[in-house]
């Protein structure tokens, strides 16, 4: 194989790689925002858990204030009732007092209610503080693995950056020079595999003569379609791992570029 198209398959892995990298660190703000907003669904569970059994208990107090009124007007009625001198006023004092009664027992029928009540929103509540310390738990491991996921990603970076200097500067300028405007018209992918006589990043067709010396692998020769620079890939060499450029894997399978 052309030694410099060989260094510019090397340089389009690097460089395919090292975006890739780049585009995983760049994603780090909103994978930390999507753990925070976790965190936060977790803790309004629990703030609207707590809220609910709060509302309940001053519900309770205020009906536990009326019994109170009630039942001191019970008291009084009582005092009334012995001092009254006639049947009606007698009758009258009994009919206020049967009301109050019932009042009473009506409301404290409310405050048995409000009191069951308590015991289920106390049981939400912790459930909803277990769901909290769960999910806090789990945003910590994510966090952890993330902050470990970018590291690598920044030491693949710099490991590319060394290679890539050393691959750089062992190639012909003038070819340097090629693969870097391509690169930038092309996304970043400068390299494609021709395939069945085509170009399996663009999917054209290559003229026949043009694919023939791309098999050849001895000269940098580019797609008439997409400028790519093209190698090929001999069947019997499929399987290895010289050949591996990302984006430029089978007709089917390949990103799209936008540009083609």
């Amino acid at each position: 194989m052309n030694v410099d198209l060989e260094r510019l398959i090397a340089l389009q892995q690097l460089d395919s790689a090292a975006d890739t990298a780049r585009r995983r660190l760049a994603e780090g703000p909103e994978r930390e925002k999507a753990l925070d907003a976790r965190l936060e669904t977790a803790r309004q569970g629990v703030a609207a858990a707590k809220e609910h059994l709060t509302q309940s208990q001053h519900a309770r107090r205020e009906l536990e204030k009326e019994v109170a009124v009630h039942q001191g007007r019970l008291s009084k009625f009582r005092d009334t009732l012995m001092a009254v001198k006639t049947n009606v006023e007698y009758q009258a004092v009994q009919k206020e007092m049967a009301f109050a009664q019932g009042e009473v027992k009506s409301i404290e029928d409310k405050v048995l209610e409000r009191m069951l009540e308590a015991d289920d929103l106390t049981a939400v509540v912790k459930r909803a503080e277990a769901e909290l310390a769960a999910e806090q738990k789990a945003v910590d491991a994510d966090r952890r693995a993330m902050n470990a996921e970018q590291a690598e990603m920044q030491a693949t970076i710099d490991r590319i950056t060394g290679e890539r200097g050393a691959v750089v500067g062992a190639l012909d300028k003038q070819v340097l020079a090629t693969f870097d405007l391509v690169s930038r018209k092309r996304n970043g992918v400068a390299v494609a595999e021709a395939r069945d006589g085509i170009c399996t990043i663009c999917h054209v067709r290559l003229r026949p003569q043009v694919f023939n010396s791309v098999t050849r692998n001895d000269a940098i020769i580019q797609c008439d379609s997409c400028n790519r620079i093209l190698y090929y890939v001999p069947k019997t060499e499929v399987q290895g791992s010289g050949f591996n450029v990302q984006g430029s894997g089978s007709a089917g399978s390949s990103p799209v570029d936008p540009a083609n």
